[in-house]
């Protein structure tokens, strides 16, 4: 009975940061499904076309990401100390703290205006290639005029999450849920006027979904600084001369966030992979793919929260000295997690074509086929979802411990070691369909959170070890 109230009050602890986190992920996720949903009402090969651009728009935005993630951790248990230094009277200390954390955000913002730069040179690349890797002459076409217009996007979106690292290091996250929550609607009426040639905008058909996106994540940044700018704790904090930003402030966020990074582009690499996989099987199966691949990237937002705000909460306790509580991190965020993918995992199997029913129409003849390659992906879905919020998870814990190294060596064996090999093995002499990719991702899954929870503990048992070692030689 005592651990079970143990659980429910770290829960409520955890979910204080989690759950504005989540709800901010679920938001920003609407963004990419309301243009799926879009894409889906112009025929199976625009969202086939479309669906493949989202994939290596995201491939690119998650590499970009996992450079500024860091930020979070750095900033927490920066403003842990100076919280420290400030109940002691320590004022110095305290104006050190401000600084370092000043420093952070200039060095945040440099490296995202560099990836941004670098990403968007390579998307439209990518899509000037796209006829090479295997995809239909049309579906090329149109991905690669997509790819052009999303872009110019990345680099506000990448400026966006640098600050919103910020925030969130700071434990306040409030404002990016009203922000995202209002560029869902401003991308759906963008998104409707870029297609259509509505509210006297041009008709750009597919492309202008693009257009739209990259848009709304520009005006998402600048609501975002405008928001921290009014509030009085993070203003003072808040630099983006990223010109000005110490270069070892910089190389330090690269020595964390590249293999972060790697390891973001390790999990979506494999996800992209399959992608093109499946474009093998056809169009509708690329189609169905891409609808099974949204619905995962929906629930996936909550594991996103839950190992965000895990991250958080254990750089906080480990600059407190708490390694008990960072050890209860671990258990009490895998419990959220389950619980929610188990129940969305219900959902799946109780009624699929509910769940299915925004991307196809069950009425439309050249949609049957996508539908039910769909509805045969959502039983391994149920399964691989848990596994893939505990992986997430994992990831979390160990940037919490500044530990992002063995993330990354972790995923290149779960992805890409074991769960494409098990796709290529299933999907083609063993099975011939596009479910044979889905248990190799599955596979690959489960794999990784195991090795990454177990290195988690050991990490933090070995750790928790020598502080105690350490006290009891200076005592």
């Amino acid at each position: 009975m005592q651990q079970f109230a143990i659980l429910l009050r770290d829960s409520r602890a955890l979910a204080a940061l989690a759950v504005p986190l989540a709800l901010t992920q679920l938001a920003q996720v609407a963004l990419t499904t309301t243009d799926t949903v879009m894409m889906g009402l112009l025929g199976t090969e625009a969202l086939a076309a479309g669906g493949l651009a989202l994939v290596i728009f995201n491939q690119l935005r998650t590499m970009g990401v996992g450079l500024v993630t860091s930020v979070g951790n750095q900033v927490a248990a920066a403003n842990a100390r100076a919280e420290q230094a400030d109940e002691a009277g320590a004022a110095g200390r305290t104006d050190a703290g401000a600084a370092e954390i000043r420093g952070l955000v200039r060095a945040a913002m440099a490296v995202a205006t560099l990836a941004g730069l670098a990403g968007a040179i390579l998307m439209v690349l990518i899509g000037q290639a796209a006829t090479l890797l295997g995809q239909d002459a049309g579906v090329a076409d149109r991905t690669q005029g997509m790819l052009a217009a999303l872009a110019p996007g990345l680099l506000p979106c990448l400026w966006f999450q640098a600050i919103r690292q910020f925030t969130v290091g700071m434990r306040r996250p409030q404002a990016l849920l009203q922000i995202t929550l209002a560029s869902v609607a401003v991308n759906a009426v963008l998104n409707w006027g870029f297609i259509h040639g509505s509210f006297g905008l041009p008709r750009l058909g597919l492309t202008g979904i693009g257009v739209a996106t990259s848009s709304v994540y520009l005006l998402s940044f600048l609501a975002l600084y405008a928001s921290a700018r009014r509030d009085a704790r993070l203003a003072p904090l808040l630099s983006l001369r990223f010109w000005r930003a110490d270069a070892h402030a910089v190389r330090r966020l690269l020595g964390l966030g590249a293999p972060i990074a790697a390891t973001y582009g390790s999990e979506a690499g494999f996800f992209s992979v399959t992608a093109l996989l499946a474009g093998s099987f056809g169009a509708a199966a690329l189609a169905a793919h891409t609808a099974v691949n949204q619905l995962i990237y929906i629930v996936f937002q909550i594991a996103v929260g839950l190992s965000h705000a895990a991250s958080i909460n254990v750089s906080r306790e480990l600059a407190l000295g708490d390694y008990p509580a960072a050890r209860r991190i671990k258990n009490t965020a895998l419990a959220c997690g389950t619980a929610v993918t188990a129940l969305v995992g219900v959902l799946y199997l109780a009624a699929p074509g509910l769940v299915l029913r925004p991307y196809f129409d069950p009425t439309v003849q050249a949609d049957q086929q996508g539908l039910h390659i769909a509805g045969g992906l959502l039983v391994i879905v149920a399964a691989l979802q848990v596994f893939d919020c505990a992986q997430n998870i994992g990831v979390g814990l160990l940037r919490g411990l500044d530990d992002t190294r063995s993330g990354f060596r972790i995923t290149l064996i779960g992805y890409w070691a074991v769960g494409l090999p098990v796709s290529w093995l299933f999907a083609y002499p063993l099975g011939g369909d596009i479910r044979g990719l889905w248990l190799g991702l599955l596979s690959g899954l489960a794999t990784t959170a195991v090795l990454l929870l177990r290195r988690y503990t050991s990490t933090l048992n070995t750790r928790a070890a020598t502080a105690t070692s350490f006290s009891a030689a200076t005592a």
